[in-house]
Formats: structure tokens, sequence, C-alpha cells
């Protein structure tokens, strides 16, 4: 008969057992790194290539921007709408912009993305991994170069079997607030994802709306994952950076910056503009926010249950960024401040004169 002093033990023992958290087993891949799943193991040898040869030693420059607008381009290109009614609605973030790149660059909406498109093409087939798989991974690991960035969660296990999109699904910035809300609402974003999407603009620019001035960023901190590009929305717009206003284009509160139509809609509408105010006073809320409608995003038209997480390839972000400031020369008198429920968030202003956005 066992004595109750033993079966404490016991139950002591099975008491401690139970609280040992499960051993995780990683793989470790050829070149000694280690990863949650021996599959992701071929993206440290693309991440160390496209940090070399895309990126230039892992630098946010102008083919990390491109990178990530790609990821755009590609995904929401998707349109349940359109299936419904009997019609092909885009597969989502399937690579179909690379795959059938003769289709789809043709398009107005994705001009400018030739380049980026052809690099990216290359990478992807040296390497024996999907389009749709490669542009995700790349937009995640330029982002991730850029000082504070994002650590955007990467799937993979996406196939090469796509289709052409259909023609009209990526907003221009020339569209009204109520179009681009609509055309989001379609690919499943309601109007706070879309506020939240828009972080990527951060580090956004301009290549074609206006070619006299290739690269005018959206805001003065172009290499920085800041909320400065939703301060700088707010402000009254005083001046045209380029030869003349272009068709999605309107006047630039600041010399160098440029300023899309859409951008600047989409801050004072109603269904928006608290949640732009929002992004200006947690920057680690708007990070946050970012990375997980990032991730929604990365999986239009496909099954999550079908994918590998291969996020812990993605390098780690470093840096530091300012809180929001009021560019040198403005004052909060120069906010356009477009929430009626909550005052606009109180900025100390950069003292001296202005400073072009394309030098800072």
């Amino acid at each position: 008969m066992f004595s109750k002093a033993f079966f404490s033990l016991v139950v002591l023992a099975a008491s401690v057992t139970a609280a040992v958290p499960p051993v995780t087993r990683r793989a470790t891949c050829s070149n000694g790194k280690t990863t949650a799943n021996d599959a992701c193991c071929v993206w440290f040898d693309v991440l160390d290539d496209i940090q070399a040869n895309l990126f230039h030693g892992g630098e946010c420059g102008e083919e990390a921007h491109e990178a990530l607008r790609l990821t755009f381009h590609d995904a929401l290109a998707f349109s349940p709408a359109l299936t419904a009614a009997g019609q092909f609605g885009g597969g989502g973030a399937d690579g179909s912009i690379i795959a059938h790149s003769d289709v789809e660059l043709a398009y107005s909406a994705n001009d400018g993305l030739d380049d980026i498109v052809e690099d990216e093409r290359g990478f992807a087939v040296q390497h024996n991994v999907s389009f749709g798989d490669f542009i995700q991974f790349a937009g995640a690991v330029g982002a991730a170069n850029c000082n504070g960035g994002p650590q955007v969660p990467f799937l993979a296990g996406r196939s090469n079997s796509s289709q052409a999109a259909p023609d009209g699904l990526i907003s221009l910035p020339s569209d009204s607030a109520d179009t681009i809300l609509a055309r989001f609402a379609d690919a499943g974003f309601s109007a706070v994802e879309l506020v939240w999407l828009l972080v990527s603009h951060t580090i956004g620019n301009q290549n074609t709306v206006d070619p006299s001035i290739p690269g005018a960023p959206f805001d003065s901190t172009p290499s920085d994952f800041d909320a400065q590009f939703f301060v700088e929305t707010m402000l009254n717009g005083t001046l045209t950076p380029g030869d003349a206003l272009h068709d999605g284009e309107v006047l630039s509160p600041y010399p160098g910056e440029f300023r899309l139509q859409s951008d600047f809609a989409l801050a004072r509408h109603s269904a928006t503009a608290c949640e732009w105010q929002t992004m200006i006073a947690d920057r680690a809320n708007m990070l946050q926010k970012f990375e997980q409608t990032m991730r929604k995003m990365s999986l239009l038209g496909f099954d999550e249950s079908t994918l590998t997480d291969c996020s812990d390839v993605i390098p780690t972000p470093s840096g530091t960024v300012a809180d929001p400031f009021l560019p040198a020369g403005v004052a909060m008198s120069d906010i356009e401040a477009a929430c009626s429920s909550t005052p606009f968030p109180t900025l100390s202003a950069v003292t001296g004169m202005f400073l072009s956005s394309a030098v800072r």
C-alpha cells in the first residue's frame, strides 16, 4: 500500500513535469543557421544573395522601396466581387505580375515597376523559388533594412501557377478616397486597415507621376520607418515640387517632397482621418498594425494552412527614429486636422530653415 508521503511525491513530480514547457526542435540548415522548419533553409541563401546584390549591402534605397511597392501591386490585384460575378478576379499574392509581366506591366497602375520585376525574376529563377514567394520575401527584407523598420511576417509555399490579373484592381493616385476605400473593401480590408497598409508610404517615393522629379519622397525622412508621412500629409500644401502639377498630384507642403492626391484625400476622409492621426500618436502601434495587415495581404488568394511560416529568416530591424515632429519652417497652424473626435497631437518643431526632403 502506497504511503501518503509517496503519493504526495508522485503528485509533485507530475506537477513539475507538466510545468516544463516542451522543447521545440529547430532545423539546422547547411550553412549552420537554424529555423523553425527545414523548408525555410533555402531562404537564408536567398537572403544573403539579395542583401548583397539587390539591396546593395542591406540598404534602404530605391530597390527596397520598389520591392515593398511590388508586394502591393501583386497581392491587391484580387477581387472577390469579380469572382462572384463569374469572372476571374485575380489570384492575389501569386506572383502573376512577374509571371505575366507582358500583360500586367502594361496597366497604368503598374507604371515604373519594370526594373524591379525583372530584377526579382532573376533571383527567383536562380534560387528555384516561386515568384509569389519571392515578391513577399523581398518586400519584407527591404522594409527591415530601413531604419527602425518593421519585421513583416513571411510565409512560403506558393506555387508558380497563375494567370494574368485583370486590369483596374490597383488603385491610382488620381482615384477618389471613396473609390479607393471601395476597392480595398472588395479585397477584404476595412478603412482602418487601409490606413495601416499606407504606413508603407513612410519610405515611399514617386518616379512616374511627375517624371521631372524622379525619386521625390512622400515625407522628409524617406529612409526612416517613422510617422512623419502621417504628419506631413496633414500640412497645408503650398508648393509645386516639379515642373507642374500632374494627374494624381496635389500641392506639396515642403521643398523636394511629393504629395499624392490619394494620400491627401484619405488623410482628410471621415472614414480614415482619425486612424490616420492615431498613427502619429503611437509609433509602436503603427508598426504592429502594419505587420498585421501586411501578413493578411500576403495571404490573399491562399489558404494559410498550406504555407510554411519562415518569418524567422527575415532580419531583425535595427536603428531608432525620432518622435514625430514639425519640419523646419512650419507650425501647428499649418496642420489641417480632420479628426473631429480627437485633438491633433501637439508636435515639436525643428528649428532652422526649410531643408529639401531629397537631401535629409
